[in-house]
């Protein structure tokens, strides 16, 4: 049963969605008709902090069309629990959760529950014949108080190495000079390019490389989208709103940059698309979200590995800054107490001040260790392997 925050809403979600899209493509502000420039890996992307996870499929995109441009959300309570407060009188943002299973009691043949030798029941994982939804209210950081500066990361890979080294690893078949524009063939299987002179940049080269990737991705051996449909047509225009949203994402995540140049012919077919059927975006979404998962599983595990060592340094970093944070509330904390002069409102702001400086450090310093664990963890497999 769908949550009853469901109720509230007059329109359906991917409705809703749809029509703030549709809106921001007559006005060439969709999030994926917006020119990305090359920079800090994932600085584009809706992620939650708290979580430490990106938001994804057509949340990402709702997202991503509001008029934010800190690309933090979270819900009330997940501002609250690391000492941040939404601010008075602040509209929150609607997404949307699926569920399509659950953990339940195993049964016996005669339908009783069946124990293990410590008499727990035993669980296990079922599908749900009926799919749930769940919504949820995010706040974006704009909208928050006492949030702690965004960590800035520290690209070590360069996205331009970064996607040539996708691109090799997928053993796609790529020919180059053959015709003045970028295209991919179904029939052959292969990606055609212009030589690489004829871009402007590097950049521009490997995201439209990238966006022709995404095509290849749907062949019938891989993903298996469909491909045979003639060029300009309602169908075609649908698969190149899924290569595009992709590209984006996968241009935001590599710090690669996003050119929306090529594509403007097809705002019309999508606008229009999207008003035959709603539900277009969110199928749309979701697929961009697979193409994007099976291009980045062609990315070697050294860069990931590079990527999450950067990723620690900075957390390091950010970890003597909320230290000497809490060294100074902790101070303050104790003049406050100890000055007569002090009010009761002083006193209880200067520990909540502490509580929460002490609350961002120790919620950080254990995502530290998480990945201390996981590089020593990494190190210890590749001798293992190497011994092998």
């Amino acid at each position: 049963m769908a949550d009853s925050g469901a109720s509230k809403i007059k329109k359906t979600y991917h409705e809703q969605v749809a029509e703030k899209i549709i809106e921001q493509l007559k006005m060439g502000t969709a999030p994926w008709l917006k020119p990305w420039k090359p920079g800090e890996p994932g600085a584009a992307l809706p992620m939650n902090p708290t979580t430490g996870k990106r938001y994804k499929g057509i949340n990402a995109l709702h997202l991503m069309a509001q008029e934010f441009s800190d690309n933090r959300w979270m819900t009330y309570k997940q501002a609250q629990s690391v000492g941040a407060q939404v601010r008075k009188n602040e509209h929150g943002t609607w997404i949307q959760k699926w569920q399509f299973n659950e953990e339940q009691d195993k049964l016996d043949q005669e339908g009783r529950p069946v124990f293990d030798d410590n008499g727990r029941a035993i669980k296990e994982i079922v599908i749900l014949e009926r799919p749930r939804v769940f919504y949820a209210t995010v706040f974006n950081a704009e909208q928050i108080d006492n949030l702690p500066p965004r960590p800035n990361q520290i690209p070590v890979w360069d996205g331009i190495e970064r996607a040539e080294n996708i691109i090799r690893a997928s053993g796609a078949v790529i020919r180059h000079g053959e015709a003045d524009r970028a295209f991919y063939s179904v029939s052959t299987d292969s990606i055609h390019l212009p030589d690489k002179g004829q871009f402007a940049e590097g950049s521009l080269y490997f995201s439209t490389a990238l966006h022709e990737l995404g095509h290849w991705s749907g062949h019938p051996t891989r993903l298996d989208r469909d491909l045979a449909n003639p060029f300009g047509s309602e169908a075609y225009a649908r698969e190149e709103l899924r290569a595009e949203i992709a590209s984006m994402i996968i241009g935001c995540e590599l710090g690669l940059g996003h050119d929306p140049g090529r594509h403007v012919a097809y705002v019309g077919l999508w606008i229009k698309a999207l008003q035959d059927n709603p539900l277009e975006i969110f199928k749309a979404a979701s697929d961009a979200d697979k193409i994007q998962k099976y291009l980045m599983e062609f990315e070697p595990q050294q860069e990931q590995t590079q990527e999450t060592e950067a990723e620690m340094r900075s957390r390091q970093s950010q970890q003597e800054e909320l230290e000497k944070a809490v060294a100074l509330t902790r101070a303050e904390e104790k003049r406050v107490k100890n000055d007569p002069n002090s009010t009761p409102e002083e006193k209880i702001a200067a520990k909540e001040a502490r509580k929460t400086a002490e609350f961002q450090a120790t919620m950080n310093d254990e995502e530290l260790q998480r990945h201390v664990e996981e590089a020593e963890k990494r190190q210890q497999d590749k001798q293992t392997t190497g011994q092998g």
